[in-house]
């Protein structure tokens, strides 16, 4: 098995789901989680409701600026709903995306006398159009079926029960509807990081380009639009629960500079009262299962992530501290406290 890649798998999910094929998909799927960390998902059976969010996007953008601000996300401390351009940062620097951000509905209203980490799972907003909310709660379930038949072919392709990892999920997912306006050349549509929300993620991009994923030789490889399928890549969150075995790998987005670029990203979540000694007992558990080399293990031991870090008690904890930095107007209205607390602090 090769140590790095200078392209991205694809994985056809018809050949995941057919007796016949399965074998040999599952060796492709564990080679794509294993050396890369991302991979395209084709005829995966969402096709036509992506396109119709698609579709909807440049009018949600459209909108007028007083429209758009009654749903901004500041006004609510789980981080659901709008964000204007320019108001998140990645990796220190501010990324040129405007987006709108929704979650799993129906949680459970935070109350005092739960951590404050619960305050993530909330409500969203909608602007106020006739059919969104339908749509997006339309998506989200539809991800969320998808997604956990996946996390099944990703258990079975690296020989662990395929309701192994079950147990991590978490209560609330997330969706975004993202627009990148075009842009001066080399800037940052959204700066290199880890997706840090959960499991995996899901993405659906249109036809305009601008994804990168760094390789292990520090070099950024092109992930170009497929029509059709769904870009998937590794979170924070699993790559913990593999004890790094199984890597999140670097990303970014170049902002376009001709035309606007529209995406659609899922996050399937983890459980956040997912405590770090939980995590090292149930990794420990999943690493000696999976058929990996002495050599892979080793390396993968320490892998550097806010989850991991023995400054948090457990993955809510971890991601709250990531939202607030990556929201530091949310954060500075709902959390001062934090802010102040995380805005100085060093990962250790």
């Amino acid at each position: 098995m090769p140590d790095t890649f200078s392209s991205i798998p694809i994985i056809d999910w018809r050949r995941l789901q057919d007796p016949a094929t399965k074998p040999a998909a599952l060796d492709d799927l564990r080679e794509a989680i294993f050396v890369v960390g991302f991979l395209y998902l084709t005829n995966h059976g969402l096709e036509d409701l992506v396109k119709r969010a698609h579709q909807r996007l440049p009018e949600l953008f459209d909108l007028p600026v007083e429209v758009k601000e009654k749903c901004n996300m500041i006004n609510l401390p789980s981080f659901v709903g709008y964000t204007r351009l320019g108001a998140e940062t990645t990796a220190f620097k501010t990324d040129l995306r405007e987006q709108y951000d929704f979650g799993t509905p129906g949680m459970k209203k935070w109350t005092e006398d739960r951590d404050i980490w619960w305050r993530l799972e909330g409500d969203s907003q909608y602007p106020d159009v006739p059919g969104v909310k339908q749509l997006v709660e339309e998506y989200i379930s539809a991800s969320e079926a998808l997604s956990q038949e996946f996390m099944r072919c990703v258990s079975e392709c690296l020989s662990l029960p395929p309701d192994t990892f079950a147990f991590f999920k978490g209560n609330m997912d997330r969706l975004k509807f993202v627009k990148y306006p075009q842009s001066p050349p080399e800037s940052q549509g959204v700066g290199p990081h880890k997706d840090s929300a959960g499991l995996f993620t899901f993405l659906s991009q249109d036809d305009t380009g601008g994804l990168q994923v760094l390789n292990k030789n520090g070099e950024w490889i092109d992930a170009p639009p497929i029509e059709g399928s769904l870009v998937v890549n590794i979170q924070q969150g699993f790559e913990a629960i593999t004890g790094g075995i199984c890597a999140a790998t670097t990303h970014r987005v170049i902002a376009p500079t001709t035309k606007t670029r529209y995406s659609i990203p899922f996050f399937l979540g983890v459980r956040m009262d997912l405590t770090l000694d939980q995590l090292r007992e149930s990794a420990a558990h999943i690493v000696a299962r999976i058929p990996a080399s002495d050599d892979r293990k080793k390396r993968a031991v320490d892998v550097p992530s806010e989850f991991l870090s023995p400054l948090y008690s457990c993955f809510g904890e971890a991601y709250l501290r990531n939202r607030i930095l990556s929201h530091p107007d949310v954060g500075q209205r709902w959390y001062p406290e934090l802010y102040e607390k995380y805005s100085k602090q060093v990962l250790s």
